[in-house]
């Protein structure tokens, strides 16, 4: 008798935010209600009354709370800030079975390691989300040509049973999707890329655009940053290297002039960032690592100073 091949039916995604949304929105075209959207509280409460707007149109999803026992997920999304993972891994525990897929493509380089350390690494698949999201309220867009997920094994030589299931809705609901060989290196790229234009950007408030060749001195200050990351990468065993930072040249031009990456949107609209887990997270495996890391101290501070300032410390 032939093996069936493994297919993912139903999924539990917490972290309706601007990523969050992305995926939700492709996801419900084709799963319905067998997509659950982890969220109690007040939280749920808007969610069903108000729902999102996403690229114009109006969802509302299927709303599970974090008690509620609806059978476990075939695949897991955890979709928070950083900040936030904690809690999200309790709250979606009654979603997690002995074989539900688990993927984290938060922004950073460690939250495959605090999945693991809750739900074991059997359960973990790597993953990161390249996409320019705004996100205004309950108001998101985001441009589908300029946004894919890269998923996978941490090596993928040849692609596993359960990321091949993944993919296979993935692409089933329209999300482009990439199995890179090297998930660590994958992941690693992503972190360089947020590290340097989520702050730079939040300390100097401009928007991706400024880097598409507009501002030669906005584009040093991010590629400075950028090397920071390359350096510590390196003393890790990550093959990072000159080359990807140029390379990023070329995604940016790619993106929406007036799009602003999330830490500037975080600014802008009161809400705390992540700027612990980009230079904070930078500034201990500097020091982890014996590699210098200037800059990104000198981000960590500022932009928690312009945190202090929207709480109206200073």
């Amino acid at each position: 008798m032939e093996k069936q091949m493994r297919k993912v039916k139903t999924v539990a995604l917490i972290g309706l935010g601007a990523i969050g949304s992305y995926i939700a929105s492709n996801l419900s075209k084709v799963m319905g209600d067998d997509l659950r959207i982890i969220a109690g509280g007040s939280r749920k409460e808007r969610l069903e009354r108000d729902g999102i707007v996403i690229n114009g149109e109006p969802y509302h999803f299927h709303v599970v709370s974090p008690e509620e026992e609806t059978g476990f997920a075939d695949l897991a999304v955890i979709i928070t800030k950083f900040t936030g993972i904690k809690e999200a891994l309790k709250d979606i525990k009654n979603q997690i079975g002995p074989d539900t897929i688990i993927m984290a493509p938060l922004n950073g380089v460690e939250s495959e390691e605090a999945v693991a350390e809750e739900y074991g690494w059997d359960r973990v698949i790597y993953s990161l989300a390249r996409v320019s999201v705004v996100m205004k309220g309950n108001q998101v867009s985001y441009n589908p040509k300029v946004a894919h997920l890269e998923f996978g094994e941490k090596t993928n030589e040849t692609i596993s049973e359960r990321v091949q299931a993944v993919k296979d809705l993935f692409e089933s609901a329209g999300i482009e999707s990439w199995i890179p060989e090297d998930m660590e290196r994958a992941i690693w790229i992503k972190y360089m890329c947020n590290v340097s234009e989520n702050q730079t950007a939040a300390v100097l408030g401009i928007p991706f655009g400024a880097w598409s060749g507009v501002s030669e001195h906005a584009t040093e200050i991010r590629e400075m940053v950028m090397r920071e990351v390359v350096a510590v990468a390196q003393k890790k065993g990550i093959d990072l290297s000159e080359k990807d930072i140029q390379n990023q040249r070329e995604v940016i031009k790619r993106l929406p002039y007036q799009n602003k990456p999330s830490t500037l949107q975080d600014i802008e609209s009161g809400r705390k960032t992540e700027v612990d887990m980009f230079a904070g997270t930078m500034v201990r495996l500097g020091r982890e690592t014996g590699v210098p890391t200037p800059l990104n101290e000198f981000l960590y501070h500022a932009i928690h100073v312009l945190e202090e300032k929207n709480d109206g410390i200073i």
